[in-house]
């Protein structure tokens, strides 16, 4: 083709022979005689006509196909690119429609209706091709840039995108941790009305504990939130941000439409970037696609709304799971608070759910006990009928028992043993403290514990750690002070009672 040029000028304008020209630039005489007939058959017998056309539509002139005129029905190939985002649908069941609609009429087969139709959709831009399904995916990412706030620090934004439709949510959160996360996905699914089949994260350290390529693993909170919207979290994998091409791109269109609007805009809060956000998503969702018809928006509302789940009743809370074990006294430890449990699973460990009000201990998914929230470190919430339950393992640690241990020690243990557990509200508060006090005996020994609490007794103390502190200063080593009353000596300066006589 670069040469097809060069062959009509050298005859239109310099008026070579056909060898000659052949000779010159190394092509067959039949060649140049064929681009010769073909110029003059579409009118081009001038260089003047020719040398300010470039290649390639010199090429379209004198090679391209003509177009026939065709009887058959052309469909709409967009509306269909778009029809099959529903989940179920068929290029067949499309073509059967298709005939449908237009009977006595010529149409493609379709073999013929199926190729056109991938001739069209080569034609999309390349995330357009993706193949997704109503309601299935929600793409979830968050935007590089960021807002500034008068405070000095900057607003995040949050983009979540569905699959078929792109309709686009976009939020401004104060930092990207997992409850942010979390929060801006619940604040996405509110937005869509319904719950989607998957949701398709990065691979965030927020969210995803091991991010394996075959395997990814999300955190506990995370696997919890998607129990409760009944849905699935799946990772894309690691560095392919074409599995999550969809909010790629609309990240792209956040920042373009609605980040580079506010970059003039001073914000006082997170609240004030969200107002300024709402306004300018209807139109970025609502401006009209350029090779599809219709919008975000208008796609959304006649797709995939309708595929959607319905969200659940109960709003969704940030909880956080800890690992414990049940202490002898049939209570928990979270954050310096006790909580009680059942009698049975002392010595158990066991799964804590925390919320922002509640505590949720639960053995093998089941809930066995719930407590609202303490923040009141060292103190203790019991439920009553916890404790009344005597499991036959726990019958060994009884009061009497802890006192008699201290009595075997002495005198004075046995009575600070006892003050201990008639301190506390019930006297299982008491166990652990009772505990930590005997078994000083195997560090410093009894004969030194003994003497530690007779000094405690004398001070009215009644907790461990003191007698502890007794210990390491060696105060119970210091011996009691056993020097008589001082008595004046005789000598001739003391008159004597005779003198006042």
């Amino acid at each position: 083709m670069r040469q097809l040029k060069d062959v009509l000028r050298l005859k239109l304008e310099s008026h070579h022979s056909h060898q000659r020209i052949a000779e010159m630039l190394g092509l067959s005489k039949g060649a140049v005689t064929k681009y010769v007939k073909l110029a003059a058959a579409a009118g081009l017998s001038s260089w003047s006509q020719i040398q300010d056309m470039d290649e390639t539509a010199l090429h379209n002139r004198l090679l391209a196909t003509p177009v026939r005129s065709s009887d058959f029905v052309t469909p709409d190939y967009a509306k269909l690119h778009q029809e099959l985002g529903r989940k179920g649908m068929t290029l067949m069941l499309l073509w059967q429609e298709h005939a449908e609609q237009h009977p006595g009429q010529a149409i493609h087969s379709y073999s013929q209706f199926c190729e056109n139709y991938r001739r069209f959709a080569k034609k999309l831009k390349r995330s357009m091709r993706q193949v997704h399904r109503a309601g299935e995916k929600l793409f979830i990412d968050y935007a590089g840039p960021t807002v500034a706030l008068a405070d000095g620090s900057r607003a995040h934004i949050f983009v979540s995108a569905l699959g078929v439709s792109g309709y686009t949510f976009a939020y401004a959160t104060a930092h990207e941790t997992m409850a942010d996360w979390l929060g801006s996905t619940a604040q996405a699914l509110r937005f869509y009305g319904g719950v989607t089949e998957l949701i398709v994260p990065d691979n965030p350290k927020a969210m995803i504990a091991d991010p394996d390529r075959h395997e990814p693993r999300a955190t506990d909170t995370v696997l919890e939130f998607a129990r409760h919207y009944g849905t699935s979290v799946l990772p894309a994998r690691p560095r392919r941000p074409q599995d999550k091409a969809k909010v790629e791109s609309a990240v792209q269109v956040v920042e373009r439409w609605i980040l580079m609007r506010l970059r003039h805009h001073k914000f006082d809060s997170v609240e004030a970037v969200n107002e300024a956000i709402t306004e300018l998503l209807a139109q970025l969702n609502n401006k009209p696609f350029q090779k599809l018809p219709g919008c975000r928006a208008s796609v959304f509302a006649q797709i995939d709304a309708p595929a959607l789940r319905a969200l659940p009743l109960q709003t969704w809370e940030l909880a956080v799971f800890k690992t414990v074990k049940v202490h002898i006294d049939s209570h928990i430890t979270f954050e310096g608070h006790h909580y009680s449990v059942p009698h049975a699973l002392v010595g158990v460990t066991l799964e804590v759910r925390v919320t922002q009000r509640i505590v949720e201990v639960l053995h093998r998914a089941t809930r066995v006990a719930s407590h609202v929230r303490c923040t009141h470190q060292g103190q203790y919430t019991t439920v009553p009928e916890h404790l009344s339950k005597a499991h036959q393992a726990h019958l060994q640690w009884t009061p009497e028992r802890l006192i008699h241990w201290g009595q075997d020690i002495g005198v004075a243990t046995g009575a600070l043993v006892k003050r201990m557990l008639e301190s506390r509200p019930h006297p299982e508060h008491g166990y652990r403290a009772c505990l930590a006090l005997l078994s000083l005996s195997k560090r410093y020994g009894k004969p030194r514990l003994e003497a530690a609490c007779v000094i405690a007794l004398e001070l009215g103390t009644s907790t461990s750690r003191h007698v502890k502190d007794i210990l390491l200063n060696g105060r119970d080593l210091v011996a009691a002070s056993t020097t008589p009353e001082w008595v004046s000596p005789a000598h001739t300066n003391v008159r004597g009672p005779a003198y006042y006589h």
